[in-house]
Order: C-alpha cells, then sequence, then structure tokens
C-alpha cells in the first residue's frame, strides 16, 4: 500500500495512537521489512540499511508531502540510554530522530557512530601538537 493510499484510508494523526503493522520493501536495499522485530508498534527504518522515507512531519501524521529518501547520517544517546538514529532526507534535507529499533543491523549503526572518530575534523599527524596547545606535554600516550 502506497503513501497516498494510507492517506485517503486513514484520518490524520492516526498512526500516533495506533500500531503501524503494514509490511514494505525498502528503496534502497530492496529488502522486506516487517515490524515484527522491531520492539515497538513504529516501525519507521529498514533495519538492514537504516533508511527512511519523509512521510512525517511530526512521529506519526503522515502529513509531509516530500516523501524523499531519509539517509541515516549518525547516532545519539538518550538520557535513559536508548540509541536514536538521526535521518537526513535527500530531497529537502530536513533532519529526524528515530529510535533505533531492537533488530536494527549491529554493524551499520556502529559504523555511523564511528564515522566522526575515523574522519576527525583535523589531520591525525598534529594531534600531538593539539594537545601541547591545550597545556599537555605533548606526548600520546
Amino acid at each position: 500500500m502506497n503513501r497516498e493510499n494510507k492517506r485517503k484510508q486513514y484520518q490524520k494523526g492516526y498512526y500516533k495512537t495506533h500500531a503501524c503493522d503494514d509490511s514494505f520493501t525498502c528503496r534502497v536495499c530492496g529488502r522486506p521489512v516487517v515490524p515484527a522485530g522491531a520492539g515497538s508498534d513504529h516501525r519507521n527504518h529498514c533495519p538492514n540499511c537504516l533508511s527512511s522515507l519523509h512521510v512525517d512531519d511530526e512521529p506519526g501524521d503522515r502529513a509531509a508531502d516530500c516523501g524523499g529518501i531519509m539517509d541515516a547520517i549518525g547516532v545519539w544517546v538518550r538520557k535513559n540510554g536508548e540509541w536514536a538514529v538521526i535521518h537526513r532526507c535527500r530531497r529537502c534535507g530536513v533532519l529526524h530522530s528515530n529510535r533505533a529499533a531492537a533488530d536494527d543491523n549491529p554493524m551499520k549503526l556502529m559504523s555511523i557512530a564511528m564515522k566522526p572518530v575515523a574522519f576527525p575534523p583535523f589531520p591525525l599527524e598534529r594531534i600531538e601538537e593539539l594537545i601541547a596547545l591545550m597545556g599537555g606535554d605533548g606526548a600520546v600516550r
């Protein structure tokens, strides 16, 4: 069932209070995605590639007209220790945060989390110099 048919079938805000039990095929990796295994009633991204679609302005409202692919660009940890995935829309650039699902690809989550460490905003060759500027003795231990 495509997004337009969902809008015709359900009232605005329906998915805020009702579980989304629709299966779909990921538009990025092509794998089938089922709601079972997500650990919640609201499956909002592919557990394999972590991609999503821009269908909501607010969680569950299905009000976004964009429909662009949302790429997983980062992760963050909520104060309760739960991980969340940061998505950015390829079409309009909007950012959304979604809970990491129980069956999300752990290697994909870790690769996104480690990207800033792998590509720091300064040359690693300068690390001793930067430490010295901060008042350290400049030795990397």
